[in-house]
């Protein structure tokens, strides 16, 4: 069916007058709710806290969130807390069969230490004695053994979530090559999610949760939310709320929607519903595109993190919270601003005792 032929010039116009040509959109008559989202669904989710010499916070209590959350929306969740490397070996082979034969929707979740050699990515068992990098292999549970149990199983959709990117475990004994977890693509059907980006290390949170798990386990709650909008919602908070040190990140191969929370009906939008959504969307836009500060802009992205406009708000936000930084260091560099003990300080400063005087 073609496009609404008014609706695609409204938004090539707002695009035009943006100074920005967007890409335009997809915006059919409404789209039928896949068939993913009624498949049966099932989680293995480990936490693992009790290393006997680089312990762990949050793992532990992330991982029974998830579970408790992903029961809520229907998954048949295993939880494993403090897993040795048999108990987590068995598991993931119970769950690569279980997708295989139920063909469902399948959710790996895994909170702990891991670490990366030549380029593979190793989740580490609480009972793991590493005096070399090369125990590696043989103490502990490598990524891909989960990855080709998930391709076998054939089923149609996996989501892996790591919060698996805390620092060295291992201290200063066995120095490791880089820090946090490899790159490593997403197979066909799949999305595969990091605390933070390759190479870098994740922090282990202040509360009860690490960061990541805590905005994760507040976007999964969001009604209707598409899982790309999921993950975009949490690496927004996750950066700001790290001041740009820690900024998850994806590999995604999905190519059908799917929901935590499926819309409980899903009908075909008129050519007038169409244009009325877009309509709202773009009277926000104008509303905030000029804003001199970070939250407008913020907020427009938490609430359309895939809008019409998505893409040019991030530009417009980095652009704005990279003038607003190089302002903090040329005002610290004359004595205006020096550090805050605060940590509810903007930037983490505030005004020189001299300044002003």
């Amino acid at each position: 069916m073609r496009e609404p032929n008014r609706v695609r010039r409204r938004i090539l116009q707002a695009g035009v007058a943006a100074g920005s040509l967007l890409a335009l959109p997809r915006l059919g008559p409404g789209q039928s709710q896949s068939p993913l989202n009624t498949l049966p669904r099932f989680a293995l989710v480990i936490g693992n806290s009790k290393y006997a010499e680089a312990p762990l916070r949050n793992p532990g209590n992330d991982a029974k969130a998830i579970s408790g959350e992903l029961m809520q929306f229907g998954f048949k969740a295993e939880l494993q807390i403090d897993a040795g490397r048999a108990q987590m070996a068995d598991a993931i082979q119970a769950f690569s069969n279980e997708l295989a034969k139920s063909k469902g929707v399948g959710l790996f979740y895994y909170a702990g230490h891991g670490a990366q050699l030549a380029w593979r990515n190793y989740l580490i068992p609480v009972d793991a004695a590493i005096d070399r990098l090369e125990d590696l292999r043989d103490k502990t549970v490598e990524l891909n053994s989960l990855l080709q149990g998930l391709v076998k199983a054939r089923n149609p959709m996996n989501v892996i979530i790591l919060d698996a990117c805390r620092d060295n475990p291992f201290g200063t004994k066995v120095p490791t090559e880089q820090k946090g977890l490899s790159q490593f693509d997403a197979p066909h059907g799949s999305l595969l999610a990091y605390a933070t980006s390759p190479g870098t290390a994740a922090t282990d949170g202040e509360g009860a949760n690490g960061l990541y798990t805590e905005n994760l386990l507040r976007e999964i709650k969001v009604p209707e939310a598409k899982i790309e909008d999921v993950f975009k919602r949490v690496r927004l908070n996750v950066r700001l709320k790290s001041e740009g040190q820690q900024i998850p990140w994806e590999s995604t191969s999905l190519e059908e929607d799917f929901y935590f929370q499926p819309p409980r009906q899903t009908k075909a939008l008129s050519e007038e519903e169409l244009e009325k959504q877009f309509e709202e969307e773009l009277a926000i836009w104008d509303q905030i595109k000029g804003a001199k500060e970070p939250a407008p802009i913020e907020n427009y992205l938490r609430r359309y993190p895939s809008g019409k406009f998505s893409e040019l708000a991030q530009f417009r936000l980095n652009r704005l919270r990279a003038q607003r930084e190089a302002a903090v260091r040329i005002a610290v560099a004359n004595n205006i601003l020096r550090p805050s003990l605060s940590d509810v300080a903007e930037f983490k400063y505030e005004k020189a005792a001299s300044a002003g005087r």
